[in-house]
């Protein structure tokens, strides 16, 4: 069979997650409209009848303003090597940024193949994308260009014939069944982090980390205790809502998607906790997984 590695990079909010659960025809990785959802690189395995692909998730480039930030940009940059093949996902500007010269520089020293994809095509005109295409070919000499709205489907299943030419004879790397590396319980606090970036405001979402502790399993049940961390006291009482409300409203929506992944039915408990600063807290990242 054909396998391979391919590494999906961009500035933050342009559509990684989207483009990965699109083309591995499952959610692997949660997705919202706020920046840096993505925060640390998660694989999506895509298995069919002639070839297994390992996709990677990475964060969005960004300026780091924590140690947090560091770790994301780290997990990025650290994706480019031995990688088969790599998507440099853009969002249809008609200016090349900081972040994407910078993605160009590290594979031109690198020298890996790499599709360009423009992804977000049903917000332009179909016109203005020549002028977009054309300012990328300075940057890299890109072995191919594939606009595509990873959100609506069209143009990804060209896209994932094309990526599968970059394939080469090698050993299937993962089980049949396998479509993430990530552990069931970072899988299900960051579906717990999805809603709450979805009914959360402003800066408080960034400042979350989720643990996951799973008190009962069985066949037909599981029962979770979820802690939220924040880093304000304020933020606490934004998070659980007046009477609870919020905090019930976010349990209620995670419940049903984490249902469809352990495929039994879920009893998940929610709690709010104070850590100060831990987005700095050497200690406290490791403990929350964000560590090499």
């Amino acid at each position: 069979m054909k396998s391979g590695f391919v590494s999906i990079v961009g500035r933050t909010n342009a559509g990684k997650s989207t483009l990965v659960n699109a083309l591995c025809g499952e959610k692997i990785a949660i997705v919202s409209n706020k920046p840096q959802t993505t925060r640390f690189r998660i694989m999506g395995v895509l298995n069919d009848s002639e070839c297994q692909i390992v996709f990677t998730d990475t964060p969005g480039l960004h300026k780091p303003q924590t140690r947090l930030g560091d770790f994301m940009i780290a997990q990025a940059n650290e994706s480019l090597v031995d990688t088969d093949l790599v998507l440099l996902v853009i969002e249809p500007v008609d200016n090349v940024g900081a972040a994407e010269e910078k993605i160009a520089k590290s594979m031109n020293k690198l020298k890996i193949p790499a599709i360009l994809v423009v992804n977000k095509i049903d917000t332009i005109k179909k016109e203005k994308l020549f002028s977009i295409i054309d300012k990328y070919k300075d940057i890299y000499e890109f072995d191919a260009v594939f606009p595509i709205s990873a959100k609506n489907g069209d143009g990804v299943p060209l896209l994932l014939e094309e990526i599968k030419k970059y394939l080469h004879e090698g050993p299937q790397y993962f089980p049949d069944d396998m479509v993430t590396d990530l552990p069931l319980k970072q899988r299900i606090a960051e579906t717990v982090r999805e809603k709450m970036l979805y009914v959360l405001d402003k800066e408080v979402p960034h400042g979350i980390a989720i643990e996951v502790a799973i008190r009962e399993e069985n066949e037909k049940i599981i029962k979770l205790d979820a802690t939220i961390y924040c880093e304000k006291e304020s933020h606490k009482g934004i998070i659980i809502g007046k009477g609870g409300k919020l905090l019930k409203k976010i349990g209620s929506e995670a419940r049903t998607d984490i249902e469809n992944i352990v495929g039994k039915q879920v009893y998940l408990e929610l709690w709010v906790k104070v850590k100060e600063g831990w987005r700095d807290n050497n200690f406290l990242l490791k403990n929350f997984g964000f560590s090499e």
